[in-house]
């Protein structure tokens, strides 16, 4: 039952984060490391900053950082 909650919980916190224009880091990191294993990864931090600056610049809404 803890873990059907905290499965239910995380759905959540990644559909609200979503709804308000924040990219889920952890797909970030599958997506980047399935098209290239030996690709860089953005630290979370890096990430964070790098959606926000392409939000708030209006310069390439709705593009993966991958």
């Amino acid at each position: 039952m803890r873990k059907q909650i905290a499965a239910f919980c995380t759905a959540w916190v990644r559909t609200a984060r979503l709804m308000v224009g924040v990219k889920d880091y952890e797909t970030y990191v599958a997506r980047r490391r399935a098209l290239n294993p030996n690709a860089p990864v953005m630290s979370h931090d890096e990430f964070v900053r790098y959606c926000q600056e392409q939000r708030l610049s209006g310069k390439s809404a709705g593009k993966c950082p991958c």
